[in-house]
């Protein structure tokens, strides 16, 4: 800390405060994760007895699915709980959402250091509890279930937390990690291939900026997984799970370990986030988050190859690929007005400038700051007929 004084002005005393604070948290595979014999779930927080209390948030279709074998692995394990279940919708992820979990919180009294939240269900409820948690007493622990894909590679894994607030995305929100997060990729049986192919978008997204491999697999694979929902009914398809969610966590967390507070504005994970946003918003809800994810990387790809940064054949296979995965590539709203709009709000965002993530190739990305009105019109003004070219050929 700075002396109190410089002493050519005594009267005025100046403090410069310096702190550092580590941050550690986990994210774990596991499998089986509500057997009785896992302990897992009832290890996260410690084993002290006097801490067997736990406050479960979980989503409503989660309830629905799984809250019997919830409720039982947590009375097998002797945890006093309270349940609050909420139907956690991009709709409704919003304040109004967030203080209802607090209220729920509140009366029940936690112990914030000995006695975890545990957040079970997608990605939208994991950034609700994560934002409730960061300001609740200024920060409650929390340990996160995700239980979609889209949740188990991108969501689930990061830092931030947030709400959207008077129609943006995520306008509201903190840094703030689960102290563990536990990754079961049985959760994922019971999704729809909608469902599915929107945490698909994600994976592709790590493919198409850091790697290659990663696509070759998803080119191999991605069909059968996604039929299969990631459950690995043979030895073959087993493997083709834990290696594309293996490789997609582990690319995602080496992009964000080196800037989890986002000081350096330059993120390669932002790709398929420039227009996707204002995209979503938009067409809420008729669009799922990596749909618009999805439709955001079509529209890049498209604008990337005119640059001559993505060969024909390259943008062919990308196209391919987002159609076997069961993405939309054009939606009506990608029109060139909307398109620069989104960039605008993107670049405020960004403090000033584009620092817009383009494909290079197939597994690598540049930034630029020069994308033009031109550019935007030329490219959306071909997509639908490459698209569309896409859906034929499948």
């Amino acid at each position: 800390m700075a002396a109190p004084s410089d002493g050519r002005h005594p009267e005025v005393a100046t403090w410069v405060v310096r702190a550092d604070k580590a941050v550690r948290y986990e994210v774990r595979m596991c499998r089986g994760l509500l057997d009785p014999v896992d302990t897992d779930l009832a290890e996260a927080g410690g084993s002290d007895a006097a801490g067997r209390r736990r406050f479960v948030v979980i989503d409503a279709t989660v309830d629905r699915f799984f809250g019997d074998r919830i409720r039982a692995y947590f009375d097998w394990h002797n945890f006093d709980c309270t349940y609050h279940v909420v139907p956690a919708r991009e709709h409704v992820k919003d304040l109004e959402t967030a203080t209802g979990i607090v209220r729920a919180l509140d009366g029940f009294r936690i112990a914030r250091r000995r006695e975890p939240v545990i957040a079970i269900g997608g990605g939208v409820l994991l950034d609700l509890v994560g934002l409730v948690c960061s300001l609740y007493r200024r920060g409650t622990p929390f340990v996160r279930v995700p239980t979609t894909l889209i949740g188990i590679v991108d969501a689930g894994v990061g830092v931030k937390t947030g709400v959207n607030f008077n129609g943006n995305k995520n306008r509201l929100g903190t840094y703030f990690p689960a102290d563990l997060t536990l990754l079961d990729r049985s959760f994922l049986a019971t999704l729809g291939e909608r469902h599915i192919s929107n945490g698909l978008a994600e994976i592709l997204k790590m493919a198409l900026i850091r790697d290659g491999e990663l696509f070759d697999v998803l080119e191999a694979s991605g069909t059968h997984l996604l039929a299969d929902r990631f459950q690995g009914q043979t030895s073959v398809s087993d493997r083709s799970a834990d290696r594309v969610l293996q490789l997609a966590i582990d690319g995602m967390l080496r992009e964000l370990q080196p800037n989890l507070w986002e000081q350096t504005l330059e993120r390669s994970v932002d790709y398929g986030h420039t227009f996707s946003p204002t995209i979503e918003m938009r067409a809420m809800p008729e669009l799922l988050h990596g749909e618009a994810v999805a439709l955001d990387m079509a529209f890049t790809t498209v604008l990337a190859a005119h640059r001559g940064l993505v060969t024909a054949e390259q943008q062919d296979r990308i196209f391919a690929l987002m159609r076997n995965l069961g993405l939309p590539t054009w939606h009506p709203l990608l029109t060139a007005e909307v398109l620069t709009e989104a960039l605008e709000d993107a670049t405020r965002h960004r403090d000033g400038r584009q620092r817009f993530p383009i494909p290079i190739g197939i597994g690598d990305v540049a930034f630029v700051d020069d994308v033009t009105v031109a550019e935007i019109e030329k490219a959306a003004a071909v997509l639908p007929g490459i698209a569309t070219t896409a859906a034929e050929s499948r």
